[in-house]
């Protein structure tokens, strides 16, 4: 049996544009791969009977997945002995799946985790062989939680591949009657609603950070809005500002208001709301 790694995400694909030049480099899965001798395969489709073939010739005793951008279609699915295994990034049966991680900060859950899931022909519905929770912080973003999830999910597969290869650990069915389902994530999704109370506003504000990130519109250009908090008590017409100085900026919403504390502007790096303060005149006015 040789080594061979498949690198997409969901998010990253395998190759990126880097520098001024924009020129296309191999992401670290790659990279590590290739250094290391490890055959690396690239394929736009699996549906295609050829790649199905040459991922059929390594031998696999158990093809492992974690964030793959592509379908496994039934061919692959039955190509390794021991079947496919998801890396998944929630507690199963919630959030199955392609943006689980935002999910769970958007709906104000209290803990996430990881989950080692067999894959069958459905959506991450597959049995369970382990799962291990995490707290999500009242401040954490998407980003600083997928690398914690990340981080958890290597250690669990190290840790629990072998029981699963001998069959020491058996998977366990889930409740499909307890199941929701994160859907994929467009950039209009991002967009703030000053007429929805505050916390909800916080929350997307840490959901969509770093992807698609969330914004607002300042006379019909978009403002990203990196980091904020919420201001309880304060009252205004959803949208106005109520304050913007060296302090930050404060914008009413449908209950309480949001403090912004990191934006930035199209092609323009992230500034803190006293510095965006100090060169656009806020105060008063009512955002889109």
């Amino acid at each position: 049996m040789r080594d061979c790694c498949l690198p997409v995400h969901r998010n990253l694909r395998s190759r990126r544009s880097a520098g001024r030049g924009k020129r296309l480099t191999a992401s670290p899965v790659k990279r590590f791969a290739l250094d290391r001798g490890i055959e690396v395969l690239q394929p736009a489709t699996l549906k295609d009977p050829d790649t199905v073939e040459q991922i059929a010739g390594f031998n696999p005793d158990i093809l492992v997945v974690a964030a793959y951008g592509l379908i496994l279609p039934q061919s692959v699915l039955d190509v390794p002995a021991k079947g496919c295994l998801n890396v998944h990034a929630s507690l199963l049966p919630r959030w199955r799946g392609a943006a689980p991680i935002q999910a769970a900060i958007l709906a104000g859950d209290a803990q996430t985790g990881v989950s080692l899931m067999a894959m069958t022909a459905g959506l991450d519905c597959g049995p369970v062989y382990v799962e291990e929770a995490l707290a999500i912080g009242a401040e954490e973003t998407a980003g600083e939680l997928h690398d914690r999830l990340a981080a958890l999910g290597g250690e669990m597969l190290v840790g629990h591949l072998e029981a699963i290869l001998s069959g020491a650990l058996e998977a366990v069915a889930q409740d499909d009657t307890q199941a929701t389902y994160a859907g994929k994530i467009s950039k209009q999704d991002a967009r703030l609603d000053w007429q929805q109370p505050a916390e909800d506003l916080h929350r997307e504000v840490r959901a969509y950070n770093p992807v698609p990130g969330a914004f607002f519109l300042l006379d019909d250009t978009p403002v990203k809005c990196w980091r904020a908090s919420v201001v309880t008590g304060a009252t205004g017409a959803p949208g106005e500002v109520l304050s913007a100085g060296r302090d930050g900026i404060v914008v009413a919403c449908g209950q309480d208001a949001l403090h912004l504390d990191s934006l930035q502007r199209p092609g323009k790096r992230p500034v803190t709301a006293a510095e965006f303060a100090g060169s656009v005149a806020m105060t008063g006015r009512r955002l889109g």
